[in-house]
């Protein structure tokens, strides 16, 4: 597993909110939802987004925009629109004054806009839960990601575009599966641009050495690893694993692999049917006890905490 492959199994797409949207001139939404990733792609037409710091970006059929949450943004046909549209938490329509849009701009199955016939379409996709795994990647992206269609030139927004309008048994973990698969292209055409700020233990996924390391430990965390057990496992000397991952990664292979270890846990303690026992199996410490107090250091709170946390209703 890698950085990225980590990124679908963390936040990976359950029941996400998807929509085709259809537009004509003028028109402009600010979207409020605080969901912590969005995916916009345009089929048709041009549409702008403007992000809560930094500048306006058009999109153009083909484009890919991922707007990072819980920041406010604005999509519209034209910067100088004013939104007339508020999208809030929990996707909720309205006018600038409350009024429900939901009903009145319905334009059938996932579809929604202003007119089936305007020149605008584009598909967003929502993720409105995010695992800590994936959010080790996504603390690396500014709050807004543009792919134009050039650097990512995939099938995969026609396809997410014809599969979004059917509505058959299933569909709905079809076009989460794609969602993902869009989301996966898109951002490594983006970290793969020499002027995307990529973290670096993605970048350094590319070594031969701390490349093997990085996945090894990712693929097997609950090998009691050290950084002599890991080297010889890779075919190198402990002095130079040590060395050359402190200089790509900018820490040591023990405390990547004890970060790594308690995103998983936090992931999977999310889940009522996993134990503290069991979470503490998976992800390599001998005892609840021995994750609870690693845990509890990292995080300051026991791993039972967390989860009453993590489960706890909205507004609870």
């Amino acid at each position: 597993m890698d950085g990225l492959t980590g990124l679908l199994d963390g936040p990976r797409a359950r029941g996400a909110f998807l929509l085709r949207s259809v537009f004509s001139s003028p028109w402009s939404m600010r979207i409020e939802d605080e969901a912590p990733l969005t995916l916009v792609a345009l089929v048709r037409g041009t549409a702008w987004i403007q992000p809560a710091s930094g500048p306006a970006v058009q999109l153009e059929p083909g484009d890919v925009a991922i707007a990072r949450g819980p920041a406010p943004y604005v999509v519209s046909d034209d910067p100088a629109t004013p939104p007339s549209i508020i999208i809030g938490p929990g996707q909720q329509c309205t006018t600038l004054y409350g009024v429900d849009l939901a009903e009145p701009m319905d334009l059938g199955v996932r579809t929604w806009g202003n007119d089936m016939n305007g020149s605008t379409t584009m598909l967003t996709g929502t993720y409105e839960e995010l695992g800590e795994v994936g959010q080790r990647l996504l603390d690396a992206l500014p709050p807004l990601v543009h792919v134009p269609r050039d650097q990512c030139d995939t099938p995969l927004v026609r396809l997410f575009h014809d599969e979004m309008v059917k509505e058959v048994p299933g569909q709905g973990a079809v076009l989460d599966r794609l969602l993902d698969v869009l989301l996966i292209a898109a951002l490594r055409a983006w970290f793969g641009r020499p002027d995307a700020e990529a973290p670096a233990w993605y970048r350094a996924n590319g070594d031969p050495i701390v490349g093997r390391a990085l996945r090894t430990m990712q693929n097997h965390p609950a090998e009691p690893w050290t950084v002599a057990s890991l080297a010889s496992y890779i075919g190198v000397s402990r002095a130079t694993l040590a060395r050359r991952f402190a200089e790509l990664v900018g820490e040591p292979p023990m405390s990547f692999l004890t970060s790594w270890r308690l995103s998983l846990a936090a992931d999977l303690l999310r889940s009522p049917s996993e134990t503290v026992g069991s979470v503490a199996r998976q992800v390599g410490y001998s005892t609840p006890f021995a994750l609870s107090t690693a845990f509890k250091r990292a995080r300051g709170m026991s791993p039972q905490q967390f989860r009453q946390t993590a489960l706890a209703p909205a507004g609870a």
